[in-house]
C-alpha cells in the first residue's frame, strides 16, 4: 500500500498495515483487500455496492476491520454493509473512512450499514471518521446506522469525528427488545465553516430494555453543530441522553433532545449543555506558562478524551 493509504488507516482504525483475522479493506469504491476467517466470514453482495458480514454463534473475542478510504479526489462513494452476528457471540467492529480530497471538489462517502444482533450477543462498534487536503475541497460524509438488539444483546457504539471533515449528516436508529442494551459514545470537532448533523432515533420495545447516548462536542471558528435525538419508550424501559457542548468563536450549536414515554413504565431522561471555557480553567494553565490558545487545546483534548 501507499504511504498516504497507510497514513489514512492509521487515522481511522490503527492500522499500520493488514490486519490479521477478518477484514475488508475498501479504496476509492473498490475492494483493496479482504479476508474471512472460519469465525467471521465476509461475502460481497450480488445486487448492490457491499459487503455481508456473517459472526457465527457463540465466537468470542473477536475483531473484524472495515476500514474506507478515498484518494482519488473528487468522488461519490456509497455501500451497503450488513452484520448478522449470531446467537451469544462476541465481536469488536473497526469501521470508519478517511478522505484525502486535493481537488476543489466534492469527495464523499455514504456507507449505510444495518446489524442484527441475535440473543445474547454483544457488539462494540467504532467509527471514525478523518479528513485532509486542499482546505476548498469537500470531505463530507452522510452515514446511515440501523441497529436491532434481540433480547439480551447489547450494541455499542463509539463515533468519533475530531478533524477535516467539511459536512456530515449522521443518522442511527435503533430497536431495542427485551433486556437489551444500546449505548453510544461520540465525540466530535468541528472548526471554520464545518458543518455536523448528528441525528438518533431510538425505540425501546420491549420489557427492560435500556438504552444511553452520551454526545460530547467542541464547536470552533464558524462551524455549526446540530444534535438530535428522539427516544421512545414503549415497554418497561429505561433511556438516557445527555449533550455536553463547548461553543468557542463565532460557532453555533443547535441540541434538540426529545424523550417520549408511550408506556407509563418507561423512565426517560434527556440533559442537553452548551457553554464556553471557564475563565478560570484558562487562567489556570496559563499561570503555568502556556498561551492562551495552548491553554484551550489542552482543556478540549481532555474534554474529549
Amino acid at each position: 500500500m501507499e504511504k498516504l493509504d497507510l497514513d489514512l488507516l492509521m487515522k481511522i482504525a490503527d492500522l499500520h498495515g493488514i490486519p490479521e483475522g477478518s477484514y475488508n479493506i475498501r479504496k476509492d469504491g473498490k475492494c483493496l483487500s479482504r479476508n474471512s476467517t472460519s469465525d467471521i466470514e465476509i461475502v460481497p453482495k450480488k445486487d448492490k455496492d457491499g459487503i455481508d458480514i456473517i459472526v457465527k454463534p457463540g465466537v468470542k473475542n473477536k475483531s473484524v476491520h472495515i476500514p474506507v478510504i478515498l484518494t482519488a479526489g473528487e468522488m461519490l462513494d456509497k455501500v451497503y454493509n450488513d452484520f448478522y452476528i449470531g446467537k451469544g457471540a462476541d465481536v469488536t467492529i473497526i469501521a470508519g473512512c478517511g478522505i484525502h480530497n486535493e481537488t476543489c471538489g466534492e469527495a464523499r462517502h455514504d456507507g449505510i450499514h444495518t446489524f442484527y444482533l441475535e440473543e445474547g450477543s454483544s457488539v462494540k462498534y467504532i467509527e471514525r471518521h478523518y479528513g485532509k487536503g486542499n482546505p476548498d475541497g469537500k470531505k463530507e460524509f452522510t452515514p446511515v446506522t440501523k441497529v436491532y438488539v434481540k433480547k439480551n444483546a447489547h450494541f455499542y457504539m463509539e463515533s468519533t469525528q475530531l478533524g477535516g471533515v467539511t459536512y456530515t449528516d449522521r443518522l442511527t436508529t435503533a430497536t431495542v427488545y427485551t433486556n437489551g442494551k444500546f449505548t453510544v459514545r461520540e465525540k466530535l470537532l468541528t472548526d471554520n465553516r464545518e458543518k455536523a448533523i448528528t441525528r438518533f432515533k431510538v425505540k425501546l420495545v420491549g420489557k427492560d430494555s435500556t438504552a444511553e447516548v452520551v454526545s460530547r462536542s467542541v464547536a470552533r471558528g464558524d462551524s455549526y453543530q446540530s444534535f438530535i435525538s428522539d427516544m421512545i419508550g414503549k415497554n418497561r424501559s429505561f433511556g438516557h441522553v445527555e449533550c455536553d457542548s463547548i461553543l468557542l468563536d463565532n460557532a453555533r450549536i443547535l441540541s434538540t433532545p426529545r424523550i417520549d414515554a408511550v408506556s407509563p413504565e418507561a423512565s426517560l431522561v434527556h440533559e442537553a449543555a452548551v457553554g464556553k471555557i471557564a475563565g478560570e480553567q484558562l487562567t489556570k494553565l496559563m499561570t503555568l506558562g502556556l498561551t492562551e490558545k495552548e491553554a484551550e487545546d489542552t482543556i478540549i483534548k481532555g474534554y474529549l478524551a
